[in-house]
């Protein structure tokens, strides 16, 4: 039967955080091991002096001759002295190189999500929730955090204080050895039957964490959607059912962490007490004491016995209040390790974009930056290959499925010679979107090809392909930061004169000048501070600095009311001119001069010609463009 007190891959992920940190600080780890090693042994051995100095004490006692001891005794002081002070400086130590090993690891373990984060495809942002994504860079890691820097610290400590302490009590007696390792069964046996079950409740806890923090997320994100349609106590209600459920796990996870330790504790107390009584016994009925020193029981001895029998439950108690932190720590380990391993784009692309420039006729590859680009491949006989890059686009008979189950595309035919403007129209879910996604390749399709430039795109590198494709989309994307650095992010080396001069392509400069402060002006909420008609024109200017040979314009001025349309649409037609571009039209108007229009149906083209051929033809575009200028 499976334990669900467990996450998944319980070892293995234990084995796989270990292995890391070692990878992480190989010289640092092992040395603070070797503190926290030093430390739980010289805290374990008190006992042993404690015995000689009692055992002393006794002969004074009985003999009366305190001179022939004392210095003795002050010499079993000073060396108790110096052993507590080697506990104090490797616990110091320990504890500062532990710092160190667990704020570093958990650098490293972000900054390995972040950038495995950057190589995954669309697919994965589809289907998980950003809260719930946000959940492993924060709850997963504080729970790594805790695991790191207190649960292995102590359960090392506490392995080597277990050993020791029994190695000291078999020393001195087996009978009372045999007794508190009865008695530590039974509190181990406790801890693996109640904190089981806190275990298990604590991994639901952190499961139900992060779907509270993904609704939470996507409530903030559409809180004007749910103020426009009084939404609130619908949000209110679906909260509370998160809320509930993840009161109900936390509040049975701490219930049964709550009650381990008073119950150890009683139990650790009747221990320390049944060791006295039977200790007494023995020593009352003076029976034969067993033991690795062959010593016989005493007074001095039954004495620190107490005490490693205090100190030894207290190390069991410390190990059970531990393990729902470990297990806690494992799973959300699991969690990250979930996410770094999730599999990448693929990408088998070996052909490059470089810049390049004419010798005569011939093209030849140049460092610096030229304008001028070109295809760059390695041929099978080690010659490199440079084909100039022109924008020409083929799609040949493509079908694709975002599931594998439902079809949204049906062998597609579609092709753009360089500076054409293709158009697709057709109603929501007819695939428009799904053929642009597919020119980046943020999905590889199921069956046919994607030809660019005479080269099939998965032969293509995917920064490269994307470096040679600007998309404007519907829902515009700003980054905080000021408005200049916004429109350079299409092409970051672009200098203040190329951005402003793409500001003014796209008709942006006209409100960008009358802002506050100008181009410096700070944005903050995905341009929050902005109309919508505002930000679209920014993500128009920042594909104008990219200057890209393809443009897709997934209704990209569909936004934009009609007289910021006419002030953009200017800049529009010059940012097209020259370029393959594909438009996904919203209205119908934006679309009568492309050179094709497809009109889709149900993933497959009906339709494809002119705007004048088409409403010639009378089909399905006719339809729409004499029922509607806008598609709903």
């Amino acid at each position: 039967m499976e334990n669900k007190g467990r996450p998944k891959n319980f070892m293995k992920t234990l084995g796989r955080i270990i292995k890391d940190l070692f990878s992480f600080y190989p010289t640092l780890l092992p040395i603070t091991l070797l503190f926290i090693v030093i430390n739980a042994v010289v805290t374990s051995i008190p006992a042993i002096f404690q015995q000689k100095i009692i055992s002393l004490i006794e002969t004074v006692y009985k003999e009366g001759n305190w001179d022939a001891v004392s210095s003795d005794i002050l010499r079993l002081v000073g060396i108790l002295l110096v052993f507590y002070t080697i506990s104090l400086i490797c616990a110091y130590c320990y504890n500062m190189n532990m710092a160190t090993i667990t704020q570093g690891s958990l650098k490293k373990y972000r900054q390995k999500m972040f950038n495995h984060m950057q190589d995954l495809p669309i697919a994965f942002f589809d289907r998980n929730k950003t809260g719930d994504i946000m959940s492993h860079y924060t709850n997963d890691i504080d729970a790594m955090r805790q695991f790191i820097s207190i649960c292995i610290p102590q359960a090392i400590s506490s392995l080597i204080t277990v050993i020791t302490v029994v190695s000291i009590m078999l020393y001195y007696s087996l009978w009372l050895s045999l007794l508190v390792v009865l008695g530590s069964f039974i509190m181990l046996r406790i801890v693996k039957v109640i904190g089981g079950k806190s275990s298990h409740y604590f991994v639901r806890q952190q499961e139900e964490l992060a779907r509270s923090e993904g609704f939470i997320q996507e409530m903030m994100n559409g809180q004007k959607v749910i103020k426009v349609f009084n939404h609130e106590e619908k949000s209110i209600q679906d909260f509370d059912r998160y809320n509930d459920e993840l009161f109900r796990v936390s509040n049975e996870a701490n219930r049964y962490s709550n009650v381990i330790m008073p119950i150890l504790n009683n139990i650790g107390n009747i221990l320390y007490v049944l060791v006295a009584i039977v200790g007494g016994a023995l020593l009352a009925f003076h029976v034969p004491n067993i033991s690795i020193s062959g010593l016989g029981l005493s007074i001095a001895i039954v004495i620190p016995f107490l005490n490693m029998t205090k100190q030894f439950a207290g190390v069991v108690g410390q190990i059970s209040s531990e393990v729902n932190a470990v297990v806690m720590g494992v799973a959300g380990a699991n969690r990250v390790y979930q996410m770094i391993d999730e599999e990448v784009e693929e990408d088998e692309g070996k052909v490059v974009l470089v810049n390049c420039s004419h010798e005569g006729e011939r093209l030849v590859e140049s460092k610096k930056r030229t304008e001028l680009w070109a295809w760059k491949s390695i041929l099978p006989d080690g010659s490199i290959s440079l084909k100039e890059l022109k924008g020409d686009m083929e799609l040949k008979g493509v079908d694709f499925s975002y599931d594998g189950k439902r079809q949204i595309l049906k062998n597609i035919d579609v092709f753009a010679r360089p500076g054409e403007k293709v158009a697709f129209v057709g109603a929501t879910g007819a695939g428009k979107t799904t053929i642009t996604n597919l020119l980046n390749r943020f999905y590889d399709i199921q069956r046919g090809e994607i030809i660019y430039d005479g080269i099939n795109i998965r032969d293509i590198a995917i920064s490269d392909l994307r470096r040679s494709i600007a998309v404007i989309l519907q829902d515009t994307v700003l980054f905080t930061g000021t408005v200049m650095e916004n429109i350079r992010y299409g092409k970051l080396d672009a200098t203040d004169e190329e951005c402003i001069a793409a500001a003014k392509l796209a008709g942006a400069d006209d409100f960008i000048t009358r802002l506050t402060k100008g181009y410096d002006t700070e944005l903050s909420a995905n341009g929050g501070n902005l109309s919508q008609g505002q930000r679209q024109l920014l993500s128009i200017a920042r594909a104008a600095v990219n200057d890209p040979p393809v443009l897709i314009m997934d209704e990209a001025t569909s936004s934009i009311d009609t007289r910021t349309e006419a002030i953009v649409q200017k800049g529009m037609d010059a940012l097209m001119a020259g370029r393959t571009v594909f438009v996904i039209a919203h209205r119908l108007s934006t679309v009568q001069n492309s050179d094709v229009i497809m009109v889709l149906e149900q993933g497959e083209i009906i339709e494809r010609g002119s705007h004048k051929d088409l409403i010639a033809a009378k089909g399905k575009y006719y339809q729409l463009y004499t029922g509607a200028f806008e598609l709903e």
